[in-house]
């Protein structure tokens, strides 16, 4: 049983975002998945459903069918369920208040780069464990995003890998960049709810994935090469939004004094 549910895992971590969109290049992690704190041994396992909670996932799911009816949200939803880093920049430079790219960005886009991949990784065993249905499934519905239904409905839905991909970032770049904190985490709860606005997932998976990405992003600090990678950030960050210098003022001559 073991061997079958590593081997799951290392199908999905494959699919994962270590390489996906902007990912063809190898990303060095900070640690591997084995490293990771395991979610089996301490999180709470999905709700039965037989229970109350199922019962509020339910409920939930429903809201998020309402929410579709928003054109504008529905928009946002469908582009957070798009997978990559190109995707995660474009949707959180403007609550991080810096526009992010791997050419004029490149020591916070290294650290979000591989600092999100590494957390990834976290949800690799209980998605295989507990290979979850999803909503859409379960209640045989269409999403928001029917080309990827095929492949979600092979891939487990606890917790979800979206949310954890969503709440780290914006964990990571509240840490850039203090002063926005407060829009940043707002960006991140947004991104996992637009996974149950979808119809991608139960609402319990996404909360999952906020907790398993807090643990995840909380392992980041035990590695010298992340907080080395952190700092340089940080310090990239300063030097790019400081003020601009005044220009120097001439100095004034003194006016010469009439001779009388």
């Amino acid at each position: 049983m073991k061997r079958l549910i590593l081997l799951t895992a290392t199908l999905l971590l494959a699919g994962s975002l270590l390489t996906a969109g902007a990912q063809s290049r190898k990303v060095d992690a900070y640690f591997t998945t084995a490293e990771m704190p395991d979610l089996l041994k301490w999180l709470p396992a999905p709700p039965d459903t037989n229970s109350t909670q199922f019962v509020y996932d339910i409920t939930q799911y429903m809201w998020g069918k309402t929410q579709r009816l928003d054109e504008e949200r529905a928009a946002i939803a469908i582009r957070d369920a798009e997978y990559s880093i190109n995707r995660i920049i474009k949707e959180f430079s403007g609550p991080f208040g810096l526009e992010i790219s791997e050419d004029g960005t490149p020591e916070i886009y290294k650290v979000l780069r591989e600092g999100t991949a590494t957390c990834d990784s976290i949800c690799t065993y209980p998605k295989a464990y507990y290979k979850r249905m999803r909503p859409f499934v379960r209640f045989k519905e269409g999403t928001l995003t029917p080309a990827s239904e095929p492949g979600l409905a092979r891939n487990g839905s606890f917790p979800s890998g979206h949310t954890i991909l969503g709440w780290s970032t914006a964990l990571l770049l509240t840490e850039i960049n203090p002063e926005r904190a407060d829009t940043l985490l707002a960006r991140g709860l947004m991104y996992g709810e637009s996974r149950v606005i979808v119809g991608a997932h139960w609402q319990s998976d996404v909360d999952a994935g906020y907790l398993a990405a807090s643990a995840a992003y909380a392992k980041l600090h035990t590695s010298e090469r992340f907080l080395e990678q952190m700092r340089k950030a940080r310090e990239e960050f300063r030097r790019l939004t400081a003020p601009a210098a005044a220009p120097p003022q001439k100095p004034s001559r003194p006016r010469p004094r009439r001779q009388r």
